[in-house]
């Protein structure tokens, strides 16, 4: 077996580390939104043209005629020389879930490293998933550089880090996915794959959650002490007591060097339904670029309370909102989307 990525120096970054690029698959799946595609297009042309303007922005299509449609969805609206297009046969567009994760190391020959999980689905929640399990590869072997394959289940959506050996998860996912591991087995392979010294566990996800608890759903890393989190203030409401138990948990864990974390709550917006099912809809759900930061809105009073605490958070970048009420229907959002890929240079 190859050395573990932690055993040849190798960390993953945190997201507001400086970015090569990011990386996302068009929205295509007429099954994930039914009779909208075209508007989760329109939100998607937002989410891409915010992005050209602090970043490269790697683009899966289909082929080329899906190359020519999304070129004319963008066209004039996103600056030159920003978009890269690669032909690449999917199911779906959660590049965050079955594409590369990045790490960097001062390895001068090898720099880059994508980690390559084993994909399923959410755990095999949405057949066929076989043209998903090869994207990881692709962008590996697209920008040319060494993958390390685990023998672990998980998405790129179950696992946040502060970039300085600490990392968050949830049981609910983690476990359910990996059934024949142990608790303290996957928290092993998480330290090797990902180069950290300390993960905290959370617990359950929110109510309609279909990835089993996605902690870019919960709570977010903003900087290395700080975590952002969804917070419930209605008690009536489903994720009222999941919520207040994994602020409870973040309360009392150290980080990798044994400070505590300093907890900032981000507000949940008001429940969105779609044909009687309750969506996943949470602000933590924010992709972090170079110079902003790409928040999804609701259409709720939130949005605005939401956006004012995390420019608080990220003084050093512009806190955008990006309407992805029809991007929801799919049960996930920008970060959902969105892969970074760390700058070396």
């Amino acid at each position: 077996m190859k050395p573990y990525p932690i055993n040849l120096g190798y960390r993953m970054p945190a997201e507001w580390e400086r970015h090569a690029a990011t990386w996302l698959t068009w929205p295509h799946n007429v099954d994930t939104w039914p009779d909208m595609l075209a508007s989760v297009e329109k939100e998607m042309v937002s989410i891409v043209m915010a992005l050209s303007e602090t970043e490269v922005v790697r683009v899966n299509v289909l082929n080329k005629a899906h190359e020519d449609h999304v070129s004319r969805l963008l066209h004039k609206r996103v600056a030159t020389g920003t978009i890269i297009f690669h032909q690449l046969a999917t199911n779906d567009s959660w590049c965050r879930d079955c594409g590369a994760i990045f790490l960097t190391s001062s390895n001068q020959e090898h720099p880059l490293l994508s980690l390559n999980f084993k994909y399923n689905a959410w755990g095999g929640k949405y057949p066929p998933y076989n043209l998903d399990q090869g994207v990881a590869e692709f962008m590996a072997r697209t920008l040319l550089i060494p993958e390390f394959l685990s023998k672990m289940y998980l998405e790129g959506g179950s696992v946040d880090v502060n970039g300085a050996g600490t990392l968050i998860t949830t049981l609910e996912c983690l476990l359910k996915r990996n059934p024949e591991m142990s608790q303290i087995e996957i928290e092993q392979e998480l330290k090797n794959t990902f180069g950290v010294k300390k993960v905290i566990w959370l617990g359950k996800g929110l109510e309609g959650d279909d990835t089993d608890g996605h902690i870019d759903q919960l709570a977010r890393f903003v900087s290395q002490n700080r975590v952002v989190i969804s917070s419930e203030k209605n008690t009536k409401d489903y994720n009222y007591l999941p919520l207040i138990k994994s602020q409870e948990i973040l309360a009392n864990a150290k980080l990798a060097d044994g400070a505590g974390i300093e907890i900032v709550e981000l507000p949940m917006p008001d429940p969105i339904y779609y044909q009687n099912s309750r969506l996943p809809a949470s602000y933590a759900n924010f992709y972090i670029a170079n110079e902003l930061v790409i928040m999804p809105a609701f259409g709720c009073p939130q949005d605005a309370i939401a956006r004012e605490i995390l420019s608080e958070c990220f003084m050093d970048r512009n806190v955008i909102s990006v309407d992805c009420r029809s991007i929801l229907v799919g049960l996930g959002a920008v970060h959902c989307l969105t892969q970074q890929v760390p700058s070396i240079g």
